[in-house]
């Protein structure tokens, strides 16, 4: 089941259960993903999907820092719950262990020896199945 068929299905199962969070969180996910299948002129594979959804989730965490500097515990609330629902949409997180052994083989199969490149070699074999800033600072520790 693809990922745009996944939200449909739950999309309709909140509306059934009339689960308010689940049913606006779902509607801005439908939206987001229509709007890019429409940019990009054709069906949307799961790496796609992915991709709009880790960007929603990336929006996501910058307003709970923002609320959560303005002293805004019950939005800080709300969000995180939101951003947790979204994360089930996502392939799970590498292991660090994991991680750490893709990373290292890559930088080292490309012998870069400068951030830009080992990161561009470390993000190519990760291919989105890791957070951005988890790789950077393997890369950081292995370049130095």
């Amino acid at each position: 089941m693809t990922v745009l068929e996944r939200v449909d299905t739950d999309f309709k199962q909140a509306m059934k259960s009339k689960d308010e969070l689940a049913l606006s969180v779902l509607r801005l996910v439908r939206t987001a993903l229509k709007n890019k299948q429409i940019e990009l002129m054709r069906e949307l594979k799961d790496e796609d999907a992915h991709a709009v959804l880790k960007t929603m989730i990336k929006q996501y965490q910058d307003a709970v820092s923002d609320f959560q500097s303005a002293g805004r515990q019950d939005l800080v609330e709300r969000q995180q719950k939101e951003i947790d629902l979204i994360s089930t949409y996502l392939p799970p997180a590498m292991a660090p262990e994991e991680l750490e052994k893709i990373v290292k083989e890559a930088v080292a199969a490309s012998g870069a020896t400068d951030m830009g490149k080992a990161m561009g070699a470390a993000m190519k074999a990760v291919a989105g199945r890791a957070d951005g800033n988890e790789v950077r600072a393997i890369v950081q520790r292995i370049l130095s």
